[in-house]
């Protein structure tokens, strides 16, 4: 019986290690509804590369939960339909607020890493 004991326990530790940090929940849903606003924008505007880079940063970054999956989703399709006809903003505007979204997302989940 003695032999399963450290077994267990390193068992019990390793399975401890892969459980996903949590972020502070404002700061990364944030973060995850202005990715999701820019990925809409984009999408409006015929994008793609700003669309891509935006739903990678959401998908490789931000942990993989139903909740961050529909807040990216949410804030995409009201940032879609708000854009309309509107005038798109320019690919360096867009870019710039996908860099700080990203940075934000960064530091909202880099302790999850």
């Amino acid at each position: 019986m003695k032999p399963a004991l450290p077994l267990l326990l390193l068992g019990l530790a390793a399975f401890a290690n892969t459980a996903p940090a949590v972020a502070d929940d404002a700061v990364g849903s944030a973060a995850i509804a202005s990715l999701g606003q820019i990925h809409g924008i984009a999408l409006a505007c015929q994008q793609p590369a700003i669309v891509s880079r935006a739903r990678n940063a959401v998908q490789t970054t931000a942990p993989k939960t139903r909740a961050n999956g529909e807040a990216f989703e949410q804030a995409t399709n009201t940032a879609f339909l708000a854009q309309g006809n509107a005038e798109c903003p320019d690919v360096a505007t867009l870019n710039a607020r996908l860099g700080e979204a990203e940075q934000q997302l960064q530091k909202a989940y880099s302790s999850a890493q």
